[in-house]
């Protein structure tokens, strides 16, 4: 059985580790879609900090992980279709955009199933951004300070 999610997976992490080692209980193989930064600058404000090309080498490079797919659209449905997909696993907060639902109608018909799991509260690419602005923007005051 093939399992797929998809995400940015900027600032690799703990909680990103986590919904991969999940992932991999529930299949034979672990794909994972990796949104360009195109896509990723289509719904986020910046694009992600680490280059798409990086961030599917770290991907590759985990256990865990059987097969990297990076996406350049903001649809899930071809990825599904060209890993034959048997689960898909998606965030607590999948909407209901196109996107989205257009991929759990596609899903539904084949009898597949999409697993909604829960985002590990500790850590997340953005808090880890925040941190080193505010880490960043401190250490900037600390030297004008001593100037």
């Amino acid at each position: 059985m093939v399992v797929y999610t998809v995400g940015t997976f900027d600032l690799l992490h703990v909680g990103h580790l986590a919904l991969l080692e999940y992932c991999s209980t529930l299949g034979d193989a672990v794909a994972v879609g990796v949104a360009s930064d195109r896509v990723v600058n289509s719904y986020k404000p910046n694009v992600p900090v680490i280059p798409l090309d990086q961030r599917a080498e770290m991907l590759r490079a985990l256990s865990c992980v059987d097969i990297v797919r990076p996406y350049h659209e903001l649809e899930y449905v071809s990825g599904c279709m060209a890993l034959d997909v048997d689960i898909f696993v998606v965030g607590e907060d999948w909407g209901k955009k196109a996107h989205n639902t257009d991929v759990e109608s596609y899903l539904k018909s084949k009898g597949k199933d999409i697993i909604k799991v829960v985002y590990n509260p500790r850590t997340s690419s953005t808090k880890i951004k925040q941190i080193a602005i505010a880490q960043s923007d401190r250490s900037h005051h600390i030297e004008q300070a001593v100037a």
